[in-house]
């Protein structure tokens, strides 16, 4: 068969049904090998919004998202996404065209080496050669970008080749679930964790899969351990469980510094080396136990003293039988302080422009298993701090990359992960208009979504950081257009969020079903107050 029906083949038989992205001229066999199979192509607006959107559906799923660009300026355009997904642990597998690898005609017209450019973001990079080679080039990509720590890895497919006639047979998808840790290596974090004074559980964002979450949440009840999370940790247990201590929304002077201070002993599980915890921003002296799926990288100031390595979930049970009634002492006052300062603060009578207001706005129109997908800005320290996650991959944020235009290309993903679930983004107005024209996919795709635009009209956490350094308000702030009206050009709803506050709207436009576009003005002068 044509190396292009063998491809398709071979990714339907590793479960793929959708491909996201934007072909080109070198991609077209592959298009018309796409055309009559089970796997549907979700054309995008960008290549990076398509790499986003794989790579999210990658991470609520667990399996590796596929995303597809041509050569030249659309491999370059899908790097971002690649390079979020490479930082934050999302399994991805990403095809790009090239020229023929036989004679050229073009010279070196749109050529770049490619390979080249992605292997610093990827797990793997390699051109196929040999069309034989197709089934046994694909398995290894998705067994490799599914392994642990998840990541992208990519595929490139010249021209030439994928026009050739091939002989190659797919070869059968398999899995081999990581092991879990040795009885002795849990008897020996059980024996420290039981010699602590004031032990303290660390939830990361190694740790938020949703397998992960019957064990974690095991382990806080059965050895009553008092916990805070890391800001892509959040959900993993529920933010209002009794035991949380809060999340770590900054790198220093957050509330949960004081409980880490105090710690004698933090259990730090599923540590990732792009999201930084405070005890490592600002070594403590405790002791560290290491649970997580891979060995920790020893630096000046992260070297856990003990480490629990494999199968999370499994581990994780495994020290929950082993620390059943430890009922350690806990940190009343930090606790005190989450429940007042976070769980019960009032918002009566915040203006709607408020972020707080915003925040309560968005988690009091959602259900618990809602997904909120974050852009990056000033309002996702906000959120952050502030919204409820009661269960995993329920407030999509990337604290690695952190890269603006993420926001409804995540989400567009998120929801077709989870068709079944309420969707909404939240951008600000400078991450939203860098990949706005998707709502044009998501109106395309008839998705039920909502996207949330708080609008400053600037770039609002730089003008905070501005600020901090003592320097003037100079060159962040720029015009919009109206978003409503915008929406409306997309095939979308359009909507203006005015003194009542978010939450109506957003109600009101979640039980409508469709796109809707909602223009949410936000004050930020309270930023020094909140985050200093």
């Amino acid at each position: 068969m044509k190396t292009t029906d063998l491809l398709v083949k071979a990714l339907e038989n590793e479960g793929v049904t959708a491909i996201y992205g934007v072909p080109g001229e070198e991609n077209i066999d592959l298009v018309e090998s796409l055309r009559t199979s089970s796997i549907e192509l979700v054309l995008t607006r960008h290549e990076q919004a398509a790499a986003f959107m794989a790579a999210a559906e990658g991470r609520l799923t667990g399996r590796p998202g596929v995303c597809l660009s041509t050569l030249g300026p659309g491999a370059t355009n899908l790097l971002t996404g690649v390079a979020q997904a490479h930082l934050a642990g999302m399994p991805l597998v990403c095809i790009t065209g090239q020229k023929p690898i036989g004679p050229r005609v073009q010279g070196r017209f749109q050529i770049l080496d490619v390979v080249a450019m992605m292997q610093p973001v990827t797990k793997s990079a390699q051109a196929i050669v040999d069309q034989d080679d197709v089934p046994a080039v694909v398995r290894e990509a998705f067994r490799l970008a599914a392994r642990e720590k998840p990541g992208p890895v990519h595929i490139e497919l010249a021209e030439d080749v994928a026009e050739r006639a091939s002989q190659g047979r797919v070869i059968p998808a398999g899995s081999a679930p990581p092991p879990g840790a040795s009885a002795e290596a849990l008897d020996r974090a059980a024996e420290r964790i039981r010699a602590a004074r004031r032990p303290l559980l660390l939830l990361a964002s190694g740790a938020n899969r949703e397998e992960c979450h019957d064990a974690a949440l095991a382990l806080v009840e059965r050895s009553g351990l008092p916990f805070f999370t890391t800001q892509m940790g959040k959900g993993v247990v529920d933010d209002a469980h009794p035991q949380c201590l809060g999340t770590a929304t900054l790198s220093s002077g957050d509330l949960v510094h004081d409980a880490v201070r105090e710690a004698d002993l933090i259990i730090n599980v599923g540590h990732d080396l792009c999201e930084k915890p405070p005890f490592v921003m600002e070594p403590t002296g405790a002791e560290v136990v290491h649970v997580a799926f891979e060995a920790a990288t020893i630096d000046p100031v992260y070297f856990p003293q003990h480490e629990v390595i494999g199968c999370l979930s499994a581990n994780l049970l495994g020290l929950a039988a082993r620390l059943e009634g430890l009922a350690p002492a806990g940190f009343p006052e930090t606790r005190a302080r989450y429940e007042r300062e976070i769980l019960a603060r009032d918002i009566e009578g915040l203006e709607a422009t408020h972020p707080l207001r915003i925040v309560r706005d968005v988690r009091a129109a959602l259900p618990d298993d809602g997904i909120v997908s974050l852009d990056n800005g000033m309002y996702k320290l906000w959120f952050s701090r502030y919204f409820r996650a009661a269960e995993p991959h329920t407030l999509l944020l990337d604290n690695a990359l952190a890269t603006m235009g993420a926001g409804l290309p995540v989400a567009i993903g998120a929801k077709r992960a989870r068709p079944d679930r309420k969707v909404v983004a939240v951008a600000g107005d400078g991450g939203f208009l860098m990949n706005s024209a998707d709502l044009e996919t998501a109106v395309r795709l008839r998705l039920d979504l909502v996207v949330v635009v708080v609008r400053d009209d600037a770039l609002g956490m730089i003008r905070w950081k501005q600020a901090k350094e003592g320097f003037d308000d100079h060159g962040l702030r720029f015009g919009n257009p109206s978003f409503p009206a915008l929406a409306e050009a997309y095939g979308a709803r359009g909507h203006e969020v005015f003194g009542e506050g978010l939450r109506p709207v957003l109600e009101d436009a979640l039980a409508a079903g469709g796109v809707h576009l909602i223009d949410c003005p936000i004050d930020y002068s309270m930023n020094q107050t909140e985050f200093g």
